[in-house]
């Protein structure tokens, strides 16, 4: 395995640096990506485009995602120690990792099964350890783990799931890019069992959440 070195340390500096400069407050955030070290989930082709801010790919079609979108998508989900996360896309892992190393307790769910593997082997040598990693359909979330403080989604949705504001807790709240081929950032706060707030936070572009669970 490629180790972390003091250079991979000073570039991954610079990038928060890089990231505050284009508006990232929350501290915890910004140390949380000076920590993991993103080179390690990287194939080993674009390793040295690690500390870049831009997306790669990582095999089945999907992208590790741009640093920036992690730390924005994370800022909104407000994540405090203990929290109770659901993560739909567990991709690369990166971003169970920042979720994980600011106190998150994460619940992850892929439904690419070579990816689902390949991150399932690749994060305990890297000291990160899921409360669950589960391979499956993001659409339905983790009922019998339910209800979760917060819910973070990965892959652009064309609707808002019900399933996932089902297993939300009251004052939780969900962060999910919702729309086809270019995504709102939309921030669900859940005020009871049964009504919502809905925020707009601007356009990204996501791969798509798929909606079928990926053949063995």
């Amino acid at each position: 395995m490629a180790q972390d070195t003091y250079k991979h340390k000073g570039l991954r500096k610079q990038l928060v640096n890089l990231i505050r400069s284009k508006g990232i407050q929350d501290e915890a955030v910004l140390e949380a990506i000076e920590t993991v070290p993103r080179h390690l989930f990287m194939d080993s082709s674009f390793i040295a485009f690690a500390y870049e801010d831009k997306p790669f790919p990582i095999g089945s079609g999907q992208t590790i995602s741009q640093p920036y979108t992690v730390a924005f998508q994370t800022e909104l989900l407000e994540v405090k120690k203990g929290d109770k996360i659901l993560e739909i896309g567990t991709g690369s892992g990166y971003q169970a990792c920042i979720l994980m190393e600011m106190g998150g307790r994460v619940y992850t769910i892929e439904r690419q099964k070579n990816l689902y593997l390949k991150t399932k082997n690749l994060l305990p040598g890297l000291g990160y350890k899921p409360k669950l990693f589960s391979y499956g359909d993001g659409y339905k979330g983790m009922p019998n783990e339910a209800p979760f403080d917060k819910i973070l989604v990965t892959a652009g949705a064309p609707t808002l799931p019900d399933d996932l504001i089902d297993q939300l807790k009251p004052g939780g709240i969900i962060v999910i890019p919702v729309g086809s081929g270019i995504q709102n950032m939309k921030r669900i706060i859940k005020t009871d069992e049964i009504n919502y707030i809905e925020e707009d936070h601007g356009t990204f572009r996501f791969v798509p959440l798929l909606t079928r669970k990926a053949n063995d």
